[in-house]
Formats: C-alpha cells, structure tokens, sequence
C-alpha cells in the first residue's frame, strides 16, 4: 500500500465556539489515537482530508502533527453533516510496528460469474471484510474473483484466503451471490364464459323486482 501524508495542527482548545471556529476555515477537527499514549486532538484542512474518505479504497497515513513526531495511522471512524455530506468530524488510529492491527478494508470485485450465462443475477452483499494483519501488510482492498460461481451459489467470508491476513468476518457471512431473477406473478382474472348464468343476488333482486309491482297491480284492481 502506497503511504500518503497528512499534515495536521493540534487543537489546544476543543469548546464548541472553538470547533466552529475550525470549520469556517475549512478545516476538519478530529482526534488521533495510539495505543499507551493520550489522545491528540487535531485538525487539518478539508481538501487533503477528502481524497482519504471519499474513495474506495484504504489508505496508511503518515501524519504529521506540527512539532510533534510522524506516525503512521488510518482512518478508523469519519463522521458526517447529514445535510450537506462534508466531513465534520474524523478519528486516526496509530499503528505500532511489528503488531498486529484490525481494520476494515473495501472488496474490489472482478470477473463475469458461470451463473449470469445462466441468466442468474449477481449480489454483491458485502462491500468490505473485517481483516487482521500487520501495518506493513494493510492492502487498499481486497480482489474476490467471482467467475465461478454457478447460478445458486455463493462465495462467503470463510471461503476467501489471502497472504498475510487473516479474515475476521464470520466464515458463514455470505459475500457475493448469485441468484435466480424474480419472476412476477400476473393477476389472474376472472371472467365470465359465454352463456354463463348472471349471479344469484342480481337474479334474486330483479324477482323481487317483479314481485313488488305485481302486488301494486292487485291494490289498484281492488
């Protein structure tokens, strides 16, 4: 994986006047962890911000944290404004070398399934996997090849293998599928055959129909 800077300032006063005083210079306030240290709040500008979060793919970060030492760290948890979709809030995580590290990482799918020539239709039901591996082993994402998979079947998490990382998310999770097409069910209607006899409550009105003038015909005779 390619390593990439990001150079950042600390925040010394983290009151809400003071975030939003960081965001209206378009800068993006957020907090850097590593493990046995204290927490460094920061902040960095929006525009090198961006290319990190909005991409498919996961990037080591060397942050630079004026006048305090580099480390290389992730993204662990990005926060959003619901209206606007700009990037509020971030959190980094530090990664010590020579110890193993948990993370997220994005599935890039490649191939053309058995199962769509035989007119199935192919889920992507996952679009990353839970991994553990060593900082120096952290991909950008993950290649799941699905030419064979037949129509019915499926590839799942405990399926999948790769070198030096080992797959956290539950074997039985299923990845990527294909399936048969729906197929709509047209309404049945019902009609009437030719010659077919009108139904009972209508042929009863009209009796009682006939009924009643016949017994009119009678008063007025009387």
């Amino acid at each position: 994986m390619e390593k990439v800077v990001l150079n950042a300032l600390e925040r010394k006063t983290i009151t809400k006047p003071a975030l939003n005083a960081v965001r209206n210079k378009k800068r993006v306030p957020g907090i850097f962890y590593l493990r046995n240290s204290k927490p460094v709040s920061i902040d960095v500008l929006e525009k090198e911000l961006n290319p990190f979060v909005f991409t498919a793919d996961t990037h080591l970060i060397s942050l630079k944290i004026e006048g305090l030492e580099e480390h290389e760290c992730v993204i662990k948890d990005v926060q959003f404004d619901p209206v606007t979709d700009r990037v509020v809030h971030f959190d980094l995580l530090g990664l010590v070398k020579g110890e193993m590290f948990q993370l997220e990482v994005p599935i890039k799918y490649h191939g053309s399934a058995i199962g769509i020539k035989e007119g199935g239709i192919l889920q992507q039901v996952l679009h990353k996997l839970d991994i553990e591996c060593l900082p120096k082993d952290i991909p950008s994402h993950l290649d799941v090849d699905v030419t064979d998979i037949k129509l019915g079947a499926a590839i799942h998490a405990g399926d999948l293998k790769f070198e030096n990382i080992t797959v956290l998310s539950p074997a039985d999770a299923v990845v990527v599928t294909v399936t048969h097409p729906k197929v709509e069910k047209e309404p049945v209607v019902e009609e009437l055959a030719e010659g077919a006899v009108e139904p009972e409550v209508i042929a009863k009105g009209k009796a009682e129909e006939e009924e009643g003038k016949g017994k009119e015909k009678e008063k007025e005779k009387k």
